[in-house]
Formats: structure tokens, sequence, C-alpha cells
């Protein structure tokens, strides 16, 4: 059954109280469905969230989460060994914060990025300690010193960021809202989720952010790659 995705409206929940509505197998590991989840499914770039499951006094371990048959519906999968709650149990789930909340200021830092280089966006990866987007950019040389000082710029701007809902049509009729190239936005349930960083950027994501860019605090580009004619590997960590 299809799980709410409580992370949608509130990336700073960190525990929730939900109903396990199956326990299942995935990539051979054991998995269990919740009603509604604070965890966020691996996609975008973003790793899926670790934590726990509570029952009673038992504390689960639940390695990540990854989608499930649709996208609409969640799986936590355990840590190997991990005995799964019965179905119809009442648990407490919690994310493992201080991890989620590095990636929330890392994926936001990268919306900022693809701001300081307005060029297509063709791969990227979200991780705690360093992230990357890749640019289809012309044979042109990169100062890493300069992009950090912008990207530092766009992140003292405190501007807020938020959320709005569209539909899959009015994307369409709006092409330029996509920078990605590689990966297509998260359409097909009539809906498409905005992240508007206030006068710098707007466009699809379905990641988790922070609610003003002061909160990421100041960044450094630590590599930019060549990994193609075009093809520009950008790295950034926090300094």
């Amino acid at each position: 059954m299809p799980t709410l995705f409580l992370f949608r409206d509130d990336a700073y929940l960190v525990e929730c109280e939900a109903t396990v509505t199956e326990v299942t197998e995935k990539d051979g590991n054991v998995a269990v469905g919740l009603d509604r989840t604070v965890f966020y499914p691996t996609g975008g770039g973003q790793p899926g969230d670790a934590g726990m499951i509570r029952v009673g006094d038992a504390e689960i371990p639940v390695a990540t989460a990854v989608y499930g048959a649709t996208k609409s519906d969640i799986l936590h999968v355990l840590a190997p060994g991990a005995t799964p709650p019965v179905v119809g149990a009442t648990v407490l789930a919690r994310i493992d914060w201080p991890t989620r909340h590095k990636r929330m200021r890392m994926h936001t830092g990268l919306h900022l990025l693809s701001v300081a280089l307005p060029y297509p966006v063709t791969g990227g990866s979200i991780g705690t300690d360093e992230s990357r987007l890749d640019f289809d950019i012309p044979e042109a040389g990169l100062d890493k010193d300069a992009i950090t000082a912008k990207l530092n710029e766009l992140i003292a701007t405190d501007a807020a960021v938020t959320e709005r809902w569209i539909t899959d049509a009015e994307l369409e009729a709006n092409p330029g809202l996509v920078k990605t190239m590689s990966v297509k936005p998260p359409m097909g349930s009539g809906r498409v989720r905005l992240v508007d960083i206030a006068g710098l950027d707007l466009q699809p994501c379905g990641g988790t952010h922070v609610r003003r860019t002061g909160e990421i605090g100041p960044m450094a580009v630590s590599a930019i790659e060549k990994k193609g004619k075009q093809n520009r590997r950008v790295r950034v960590v926090f300094a």
C-alpha cells in the first residue's frame, strides 16, 4: 500500500509512529513497509536514510530505505541478521539525523552550485562529506577559487528554501526549469515538486533540503575533473 512521505512536508522530522504494512525481501535482505515514514529512499543522487525501527524496547537497525514496487511505497531495508517486526505492529521509525542533516545541507549546496555554474547538469551524487555535479561545459578552464567564492556568496545570502507543487503539464510547458540532462524530474503522479531558493534558483527536485541557505555553512570546491570532451565533474566539501 502507498506510504505517506512525511519528509516531503517536513524534512526536519526525525521520527514518527507508524504501522507495519509488510515484511518482504529486497535484494537478498529483509525489508519492512510502513504506512508512513520519515525515511528518505535512495533516489535523485541522494542516498536512502539509515536509522532504526523501535518495537517496545527493541531497536531494529535500518541500513537504508528504497522504493518498493512503485514510487508510491518505501521499504526500510534492515541490517543483516536483524529480526523484523510483525505486520500490524505499531512502531517508532527514527532516522540517523546527523547524517541526514549533512545530506540536506549538501543537497541544497548543489542547487546553488548549479547557479554558480549555469550549465546543463549531466549527473550528480550527494554524500555526507563530499558531493559532486557533472556539467556539460565546453572546453574552458574552471577556477576552483572563483567557483568557491561565488558558491559561498550565494550561501551567505541566507535565502529562504521552500517547496511547491505544479502539474506534469505545467512542467512540460516550462522545460527551462529542468537543469538535469541525464535524470528526468520525478514525474508520473500528475504533479511535480519544485524547490525554490528565493531569488536564486527554481527546479524540480524530490530530495530533502535545509530551510535557508545560510544553514549550509561554508563550502569549497575540492576538485575539478575532466570526464569527457565537454564533461566536467565539480566536487564540493564543507569548508
